[in-house]
């Protein structure tokens, strides 16, 4: 897959010149259909009102929102926060609840999303959390709505949060070693975690999935346990590449637990094999995990999530909403698209549609990570970290 974002430049056919059609490439998939693969030349834009759906340059069609709640958090994380924390974004500039159920409405109605998560930040750090999921349910009684939390707070919360509809959750927790957890969280918080997904447990919310980030020397030798961990109570662990999303400009690929390393420290307790079901679009390649040197039973299943060394970004169907109301088409774009003026205004539904379209219409081929060097040249980290984002 070429990846370089820098030919993009290249005979954009929304100003003319050269098309993908007259080259005999790929046009926009009809709705329902799987976004074309690889062929990495632009398809021709569509004319106004013609295909309401979130299409890019490259034909892939977002259908999953991520939409964050709020930016703050109560973990530290080395892979995103400085140990300080950061300067948080005032009350009055985050999305409200009305307007989140108004962002949902057109992305759902308008164009065609099938798939909400709710993201930070630390989403559990909005008061108003229960009432924005189970407004979100009375509009859309058959949407799936995930969140992903550090699961702090989970406790009091999971039940009214099932009950509100929410469908699922995905929480984060890169160890089960106390000393391994406040090291990367810098907070001695992983009791509350682990009581947080049991709650969830107890109140329905299933499938739960664990988010795992491996860092070199401090808990890549826990992969196997964490993963044993997860096996005997029936949750899905998927282990996440380390992301350039930390506030601190600290990563390096040199550094990080790679794909590949994490398909060999599995190996030293399990044999993992790529799972037959297709991928369909998500961001983790599951593999079926069997007790090493057996082939029979499978104990469960195991995602690796590889953004920086197997990047997928070929059949990407994701947009993004930052908690102050800013279209990112990327997770590591560098380019922002606001809506909240016009959610503030006399705006359309229809306006801030076409204005939705048109920001994922610019999204780049690739994020331009996946080479072999320390570096990519057409690559250059975002200035927000992960939890000014919401992944």
């Amino acid at each position: 897959m070429t990846c370089s974002t820098s030919s993009q430049s290249a005979a954009d056919p929304a100003t003319g010149g050269n098309t993908a059609v007259s080259l005999g490439m790929p046009g926009i998939p009809e709705p329902g259909a799987s976004a074309p693969q690889g062929s990495g030349d632009f398809i021709p834009a569509p004319a106004p009102g013609e295909d309401p759906r979130l299409v890019d340059r490259f034909g892939r069609v977002a259908t999953d929102l991520r939409i964050s709640l709020i930016d703050k958090c109560n973990l530290r994380c080395t892979y995103c926060m400085p140990a300080d924390g950061m300067a948080w974004l005032p009350a009055e500039r985050l999305l409200t609840a009305e307007e989140i159920r108004r962002l949902v409405r057109i992305a759902v109605d308008i164009h065609g999303v099938r798939e909400l998560r709710l993201t930070g930040g630390e989403p559990l750090m909005r008061k108003d959390l229960v009432e924005i999921i189970a407004g979100l349910r009375a509009d859309h009684p058959d949407l799936p709505i995930s969140m992903t939390t550090n699961g702090v707070g989970l406790t009091a919360r999971a039940r009214a949060l099932a009950e509100a509809g929410l469908t699922r959750i995905n929480v984060s927790l890169d160890t089960i070693h106390a000393e391994s957890f406040k090291k990367l969280a810098r907070r001695n918080f992983l009791h509350k975690v682990i009581e947080g997904i049991d709650a969830a447990a107890d109140a329905g919310l299933d499938p739960i999935k664990i988010n795992a980030v491996l860092m070199r020397g401090i808990n890549d030798m826990e992969a196997p346990s964490l993963l044993a961990w997860a096996l005997e109570r029936g949750f899905e662990l998927r282990f996440i590449e380390q992301m350039p999303l930390d506030a601190d400009h600290g990563w390096t690929r040199a550094d990080m637990v790679t794909a590949t390393d994490t398909r060999e420290l599995l190996g030293a307790d399990y044999d993992i094999t790529v799972a037959p079901e297709s991928r369909d679009g998500a961001p983790a390649e599951r593999y079926e995990v069997r007790v090493k040197g057996e082939t029979d039973a499978i104990l469960g299943t195991v995602g690796i999530i590889a953004s920086v060394t197997e990047p997928f970004c070929a059949d990407c169907r994701r947009t993004r909403i930052t908690a102050e109301g800013k279209i990112m088409s990327c997770l590591f774009s560098r380019e922002e698209t606001d809506l909240t003026a016009l959610l503030r205004s006399e705006a359309t539904d229809q306006e801030i549609a076409d204005r939705w379209r048109a920001a994922m219409w610019a999204k780049p081929r690739a994020h331009g990570m996946d080479h072999t060097g320390l570096g990519a040249e057409d690559f250059v980290q975002p200035d927000r970290s992960m939890s000014a984002i919401g992944g």
